[in-house]
């Protein structure tokens, strides 16, 4: 009888992963990068961007925290995007797609790359270089 307990968890985990499967850009009902200003991470302090600064874009809602990030991102939204839709770049290594933790980011020769949790952006950082072409190679393989 407790084995019923967990189809509706089942339920929950495959249709979350399932539905990550389909998007190109990681969001949630927050936004993508779960609210934060995207721009924001290249001037080293990520905060949350305003529900009244917005805009959308591959697919997803993005938020800003000022009007300037806003105009910059809309410039130049592919500089400022992070890496693999905003996935998890670790599991990208394996070409899966995980949700992150926005707090769990690494900024690397210009680009952000965000991970599901601080410990496993730790991870992402004991290999960079090693990582990013890993990640690179199976993110390539998803876009086809």
């Amino acid at each position: 009888m407790k084995i019923l307990h967990f189809i509706p968890l089942l339920f929950l985990f495959f249709s979350q992963c399932h539905s990550l499967a389909n998007q190109s850009v990681f969001f949630t009902k927050e936004g993508v990068i779960r609210g934060y200003d995207p721009v924001s991470y290249f001037q080293n302090q990520p905060v949350k961007g305003k529900r009244s600064i917005s805009l959308q874009y591959k697919g997803g809602t993005w938020f800003f925290a000022s009007e300037n990030n806003k105009l910059l991102f809309e410039k130049n939204p592919e500089k400022f995007s992070p890496q693999y839709g905003g996935f998890c770049a670790y599991a990208m290594r394996d070409g899966n797609k995980y949700e992150i933790d926005p707090l769990a980011w690494t900024m690397h020769g210009g680009k952000l790359y965000l991970n599901i949790s601080k410990k496993v952006n730790g991870f992402w950082q004991r290999n960079l270089e090693e990582n990013i072409q890993k990640s690179d190679r199976q993110w390539d393989k998803l876009q086809q």
